[in-house]
C-alpha cells in the first residue's frame, strides 16, 4: 500500500487580466516576430496586467471563485498562502492583503517566494499543515503580475511572461483514496543567478543608478535554464512514478509548469504519454511563473479533464533554481 498523505482539493479558481497582448504586437516595437515566438517558446499571445490590476486583484479574484466552488466562506478559511516572485508590496506579504480583501478570520497568512515553483512548494506546506491538524480548509494561491519586473526592451524574455493567478481550497480527504501519494521538493543554490532580479534587495537597495540602470528587471541566461528545465522536467516526472510504482498510463493529467512548449512535449515523449494527458495553456498565457499550475490546474478541472478518482501529476521548476512535484489522488 503506497503511503498517503489524506487531503483532497476541495475547488479551484483562476482569474487572468483582461489584456491580451499578441505576438505580433510585440513585433512592432522589437526585433522579432510571431513565427520566431511561436516556433521558440509555444507562445501565441499572454494576459498583462493593466490599470488597477496586480497580483492582490488577480489573488483576491482566483481566491473568491476557489472557495465558491468548494462551497466555504470566508470564516471557515484557516491557512492562506500566496506563491509570489512579484508580491502587491515588498512589506507585508501579500497574503496578508489577501486575507483583508476576502474578509477571512485572523489566521496564519504568508507568501512563499520559489518562482515558478511556488504552487508546488505552498501546496506541500499547506497540505501538511492540514494533516497535522493545524486547520481544516487552507487557501493556497499562485499569483504573479511577472509583468512588474518584466524589460520590454528584452526580446529575448518579455515574449515569454505573462500575468494570471490561479488558487485552490484544501482540506482534509473524506474517502480511502483521496490524497497526495509523493511529493519532492528541492533547489540548487549555484544556480540561483541563471533567473535573478538584480536591484531591489538589501544586496542592491533602490536607487537612481538602479532604476537607470533598469537593474529591477528580471535577467536570464536563456540556453543554461533551458537546459536545467529540460533535465528537472523529465527527472522530476520519472520520480514520481518511479518511487509509487504508478504506470504513465495510469495518470488522467500531467499539469507542468508552462514555460516552453518543447521542454513540455519532450517529457511527455520521454514518459511515454500522449499530449491529451498534458495540460497546455501555455500559447494562451505565456509563463506565468507561480500562477501557470494553479492556471492549468482550474482550467483543466472546469473543462472535466479530471474527476473524482483519477490521478494527477502537477510539476514544477524555476530561478532558484527550485524544482518541486506532488502526484496525487483526487
Amino acid at each position: 500500500m503506497l503511503d498517503r498523505l489524506p487531503i483532497t482539493i476541495r475547488g479551484v479558481g483562476c482569474a487572468v487580466p483582461g489584456r491580451v497582448v499578441t505576438n505580433d504586437e510585440f513585433a512592432r516595437t522589437l526585433d522579432t516576430s510571431d513565427e520566431w515566438i511561436r516556433t521558440r517558446s509555444g507562445i501565441r499571445e499572454r494576459r498583462i496586467a493593466g490599470p488597477g490590476e496586480n497580483t492582490l486583484t488577480l489573488a483576491t479574484a482566483a481566491s473568491r471563485r476557489a472557495m465558491a466552488s468548494a462551497r466555504v466562506g470566508p470564516d471557515e478559511i484557516d491557512l492562506i498562502v500566496v506563491a509570489t516572485c512579484t508580491p502587491y508590496m515588498p512589506l507585508p506579504a501579500t497574503a496578508c492583503f489577501l486575507q483583508q480583501e476576502l474578509g477571512c478570520r485572523q489566521v496564519a497568512a504568508f507568501d512563499l517566494a520559489a518562482a515558478c515553483s511556488g504552487f508546488v512548494y505552498a501546496l506541500s506546506i499547506a497540505s501538511r499543515m492540514v494533516t497535522g491538524g493545524g486547520c481544516r480548509n487552507a487557501l493556497v494561491v499562485g499569483a504573479e503580475t511577472l509583468s512588474s519586473i518584466t524589460d520590454f526592451q528584452d526580446r529575448s524574455v518579455c515574449v515569454l511572461l505573462g500575468d494570471g493567478a490561479g488558487a485552490v481550497v484544501v482540506g482534509p480527504a473524506t474517502n480511502d483514496i483521496s490524497g497526495i501519494y509523493h511529493q519532492q521538493l528541492g533547489a540548487d543554490g549555484s544556480g540561483a543567478r541563471l533567473i535573478w532580479v538584480p536591484a531591489g534587495g538589501s544586496a542592491e537597495p533602490a536607487s537612481a543608478r538602479t532604476v537607470n540602470e533598469r537593474l529591477h528587471y528580471m535577467r536570464m541566461k536563456g540556453r543554461e535554464v533551458y537546459r536545467f528545465a529540460v533535465t528537472k522536467m523529465q527527472e522530476v516526472i520519472l520520480e514520481a512514478v518511479r518511487q509509487t510504482g504508478i504506470a504513465p498510463e495510469d495518470l488522467a493529467l500531467i499539469i507542468p509548469h508552462q514555460s516552453n512548449l518543447r521542454i513540455i512535449e519532450s517529457a511527455a515523449e520521454r514518459l511515454g504519454v500522449p499530449m491529451s494527458k498534458v495540460a497546455v495553456n501555455i500559447d494562451r498565457y505565456g509563463n506565468t511563473s507561480a500562477a501557470s499550475i494553479p492556471l492549468a490546474l482550474a482550467e483543466a478541472w472546469e473543462q472535466g479533464r479530471i474527476r473524482s478518482g483519477d490521478w494527477v501529476l502537477m510539476a514544477g521548476f524555476g530561478a532558484g533554481l527550485t524544482w518541486g512535484s506532488i502526484l496525487m489522488r483526487l
